[in-house]
């Protein structure tokens, strides 16, 4: 059983959407720390021919808590985040369905930032025809005090999962004789690359899903992801 295990991205870029269809289950991290400079609520849109960053507001709290027990802020305005991504998108060829979804995803009612990243992966999974079940880490019996390395073992392990598939920028973090001496097989993802036009200007790769799904139908997508990948 093929088994990948991320953070929770807001409308990540589609190399995160190419690892979970690859894998047989796919684990999304709850019971993880928090970090400020990372993707977990915030992703770069296409607007004018620039890349602008888009963020959802979370309340004030401890650094040092967990995905799961922060809280999306009181002020963040839906309308207002979907009346700038219609601005920026209004006249790409898959607006209509994709502002549709991104409605769906932005106005969820629940304002904890796991459930709401969460919510928001499934919907995109659902509409890009992607099968493979998602598991929430904290609800897998393995010791979430690890860290790194240890902490993707254990899970596998506790998953009964043989096969751990990362994407190829953590080949630095793990150890194939690490993975081997517990009998699991370590493989990295190469990204496989999807160019496609954007309003006929330079193509700026690694945007938002939500690019992608402008400018693409979701059987094109669909199509694209279900391709074999790389596997190093």
């Amino acid at each position: 059983m093929r088994l990948a295990i991320m953070q929770p991205y807001f409308l990540p870029y589609i190399g995160y959407w190419q690892l979970i269809q690859s894998v047989d289950q796919f684990v999304i991290y709850d019971n993880i720390k928090y970090t400020k400079k990372g993707w977990i609520n915030r992703n770069r849109i296409l607007l004018n021919g620039k890349d602008v960053m888009i963020s959802i507001p979370l309340s004030k709290a401890s650094d040092s808590l967990n995905v799961v027990e922060r809280e999306i802020s009181p002020d963040f305005e839906p309308k207002s985040l979907l009346a700038q991504l219609s601005g920026a998108y209004r006249k790409a060829p898959f607006f209509d369905e994709t502002i549709q979804l991104l409605e769906k995803i932005l106005c969820y009612g629940d304002r904890n930032l796991f459930d709401f990243i969460h919510h928001s992966i499934r919907c995109i999974c659902a509409y890009l025809s992607i099968p493979t079940p998602i598991i929430v880490s904290s609800r897998i019996d393995a010791d979430p005090s690890l860290r790194g390395q240890e902490r993707v073992i254990s899970l596998c392990e506790a998953m009964g999962s043989s096969f751990y598939i990362n994407p190829i920028g953590g080949r630095e973090l793990y150890s194939r004789e690490e993975f081997d001496a517990r009998g699991i097989k370590l493989k990295f993802l190469a990204p496989k690359p999807f160019e496609y036009s954007q309003f006929g200007s330079g193509f700026l790769p690694s945007l938002s899903i939500a690019d992608v799904m402008m400018f693409n139908s979701a059987e094109t997508i669909h199509e694209h992801l279900s391709t074999p990948v790389e596997l190093i």
